[in-house]
């Protein structure tokens, strides 16, 4: 399947105007991503990292690691409450509105991964990822973490879960979320 079926088949026919400009730079970022997909080592990277990140494991352990460091379990909640509160939200309500389809597999994939059966719009992997490195970055390490965030959000187009304006969309979600979880959990 070509790009420009690709594109047909995430947006109406003939579609124009933002919809369209949309699918043609997520389609030109994917034909560039190519380059990069099939290499061993950022095919483990990417796959791990999207793999670990799933239901926000990563995060979560993060979060439990973080509060024994610091002898403050309310750390671990604080972190697991705005990622509940985050996947609640990106993953019900505001995928429904959306149902994008995911972009297509052509070939079988390197490692196994879940096929999540959600919209593809706003990437919930990006989303957690930003809110939970916020959350964890009060405690420190905040270029590690926020590097280890754009890792998770990179995977998911590495591995073609989802197109990059979903990538882009989940990291504006987990942004906002971000910012009203840190204010209210900040006490």
């Amino acid at each position: 399947m070509t790009s420009a079926d690709n594109t047909a088949e995430r947006s109406p026919s003939g579609a124009s105007g933002l919809i369209g400009a949309v699918d043609r730079l997520d389609d030109q970022i994917d034909g560039w991503w190519d380059s990069l997909r099939g290499r061993p080592i950022l095919d483990r990277i990417f796959y791990t990292a999207s793999e670990a990140a799933d239901f926000s494991l990563i995060w979560h352990t993060l979060g439990v690691i973080e509060a024994i460091i610091e002898d403050d379990p309310m750390i671990a909640v604080k972190v697991s409450a705005a990622l509940g509160v985050e996947s609640a939200l990106v993953n019900g309500p505001v995928k429904s509105l959306f149902r994008r389809r995911r972009p297509i597999q052509e070939t079988a994939r390197p490692h196994n991964l879940r096929q999540p059966k959600t919209s593809s719009f706003p990437s919930g992997h990006a989303s957690a990822a930003v809110v939970a490195a916020a959350m964890l970055s009060r405690h420190g390490n905040s270029a590690a973490l926020r590097a280890l965030a754009g890792i998770v959000a990179t995977s998911r187009i590495h591995v073609r879960i989802h197109h990059a304006s979903d990538v882009a969309g989940g990291l504006a979600a987990g942004a906002l979320l971000a910012a009203v979880a840190r204010r209210l959990l900040s006490q």
